[in-house]
């Protein structure tokens, strides 16, 4: 069978057949190899995607947080996003990883699960402006600098990048009353459990996307799940909150599966450093939903982070 969606139904001995994939998502990676999308597209293509998913969870999920609890809010957000993952998987019939696939998407999902709370506590007590292009840049390195010692020494314009993110997460760090803004800190401690969760993805290796993202998404709802009932965390959330966590869920978990896929058809820190400018659709919805204000060189610090992470992805 030739490649292309104009071939997928095909004549043999006079009958129409359809091949095994039709209609199914390209998220199925025994599928994906029957499209026609050319292969030094993909990894770019799926990590964009994530971008706008990550970026609009996370304003999602700080605004919801503002009014909730946050390991009850990213409970549910857990929740929506394992169960959206595992509806997909599911419909498409994707194939059940295996047994070392499954122990390292739960890896990820605890990583994943624990930052993203912290996340999101540091966008509702801090600026969302600030504390999204920090986490992308420290979580983005971290893995990235794995991937060049595994795979090989940096260019250049990635050495170029790893400087230009030490001078952007000092000015995006100072404080311009000469006090420590709030919620850097825990976007510093969320920034490595991301970088766990990238990690994590990659070794999971390949298999079908859809159901290690239901899986790690389910990872994080139980460790979520267990600090708060059996901890003494806060159980308040109001209808709007769960609306929203619940939409930031959906969102999460697929950009989870859209990065996976990433990591599988390219290189790992390609696919972490063009995923981690997802801070710049937040920052774009904080400025115009919420009219958050930011200084010049906070400015200038947040646009040399979004560099940063493309000197690195070079």
């Amino acid at each position: 069978m030739r490649d292309g969606l104009a071939d997928h139904a095909t004549t043999t001995r006079g009958r129409n057949v359809r091949p095994r994939c039709y209609g199914k998502s390209i998220l199925n990676s025994s599928c994906y190899s029957r499209f026609s999308m050319p292969a030094q597209l993909a990894p770019g293509s799926f990590s964009l995607g994530a971008v706008f998913c990550w970026g609009t969870s996370d304003f999602l999920g700080g605004v919801a947080t503002r009014r909730a609890s946050t390991f009850l809010l990213t409970s549910v957000t857990h929740f929506a996003g394992a169960s959206l993952m595992l509806v997909l998987a599911l419909l498409n019939h994707s194939t059940f990883p295996s047994r070392a696939s499954m122990g390292w998407a739960i890896g990820a999902g605890l990583c994943g699960g624990a930052a993203l709370a912290i996340f999101y506590r540091a966008l509702a007590i801090g600026k969302m402006g600030l504390a999204a292009p920090l986490t992308a840049v420290i979580a983005a390195v971290i893995p990235t600098l794995f991937g060049m010692i595994t795979e090989g020494a940096p260019s250049k314009p990635q050495m170029a990048g790893f400087i230009l993110a030490g001078i952007s997460i000092w000015l995006i760090s100072r404080s311009e009353d000469h006090t420590r803004p709030e919620g850097l800190g825990l976007a510093v401690l969320a920034a490595i459990g991301f970088a766990g969760f990238f990690l994590c993805a990659k070794q999971a290796g390949q298999g079908s996307a859809l159901w290690m993202a239901a899986i790690s998404r389910g990872a994080s709802l139980l460790l979520t799940a267990a600090i708060v009932f059996l901890g003494r965390q806060p159980r308040e959330i109001n209808l709007r909150s769960a609306m929203l966590g619940s939409i930031a869920g959906f969102l999460d978990s697929s950009g989870t599966a859209l990065f996976i896929r990433a990591s599988q058809t390219g290189r790992l820190d390609a696919a972490v450093v063009i995923s981690s400018l997802y801070p710049a659709i937040t920052v774009l919805l904080a400025r115009f939903a919420l009219h958050e204000h930011l200084s010049r060189w906070k400015l200038v610090g947040m646009v040399a982070a979004l560099a940063a992470v493309a000197l690195i992805a070079v």
